[in-house]
């Protein structure tokens, strides 16, 4: 995969609202699937659909504890993120 259709990803995972409340609520630190489920009021599969977009995008991370997994915020990448961003202006 080229570095435009990684870029594409990412962009494309900014592009829902409740994708950035997930970002939003991961900026305090990692979060159980089951409290982002609490705090979104929405249906696990439809988490789950955005929490795959967030993680194929690199902008999240997961790790799996127990039946439940864990997720947040990759910082590293969105470093490169805002450094793709600023080379733009």
């Amino acid at each position: 995969m080229d570095k435009n259709e990684i870029n594409a990803r990412v962009f494309k995972a900014f592009c829902d609202s409740n994708r950035l409340r997930i970002i939003e609520f991961l900026k305090n630190g990692e979060e159980c699937a089951c409290k982002l489920l609490e705090q979104l009021d929405i249906e696990q599969s439809t988490l789950s659909h955005h929490m795959r977009i967030l993680c194929d995008s690199g902008i999240v991370k997961s790790r799996k504890c127990g039946k439940w997994t864990h997720y947040s915020l990759n910082k590293e990448k969105l470093t490169e993120i805002k450094i793709f961003i600023e080379n733009m202006i």
